[in-house]
């Protein structure tokens, strides 16, 4: 039997005080960059859970879940057709919960090279225009703009 994704994910924006926000170039999409992204494991893990695991998977950055900020905003959004292959047949759209993650500096992350290719540190408002997803690039931009506390 075939395992699909859940169709529910988390947007973990990691950043320094400063504003300086990390992003991911995607392996399967080059040029397609992204803050850390990933889907439940499970219905029972807990958001910040899965915000744990993604980092630590995409980047090697160990943190308990408690260091998540929940951002207290989600949305549902089609999922990208290049990707719903990876969802049970006739689910179209995911739910995306918001998070941050506050680093005292940048850092290099250890990349998952099936999952990334290539990292950048960027002023928020430079990282939010290279990112791909509108979701992204809004999250980084209400960063930026003070809308979620930082």
């Amino acid at each position: 039997m075939a395992r699909y994704k859940l169709p529910e994910s988390v947007l973990v924006v990691i950043h320094t005080p400063r504003l300086d926000v990390l992003l991911l170039e995607r392996a399967d999409f080059a040029g397609f960059w992204q803050s850390v992204t990933g889907s439940r494991a499970s219905i029972e893990e807990p958001l910040a859970e899965t915000c744990a695991r993604e980092v630590r998977e995409e980047t090697g950055l160990a943190r308990a879940a408690t260091a998540f900020d929940d951002w207290n905003y989600r949305h549902s959004y089609p999922i990208y057709p290049q990707w719903r292959h990876r969802y049970a047949p006739g689910v179209a759209h995911n739910v995306e919960h918001l998070y941050g993650l506050l680093v005292t500096e940048r850092f290099a992350p250890r990349l998952a090279p099936r999952e990334h290719i290539d990292y950048r540190w960027l002023p928020a408002e430079a990282a939010a225009e290279l990112c791909f997803s509108p979701s992204n690039m809004e999250a980084i931009r209400k960063l930026a703009s003070g809308d979620i506390p930082g």
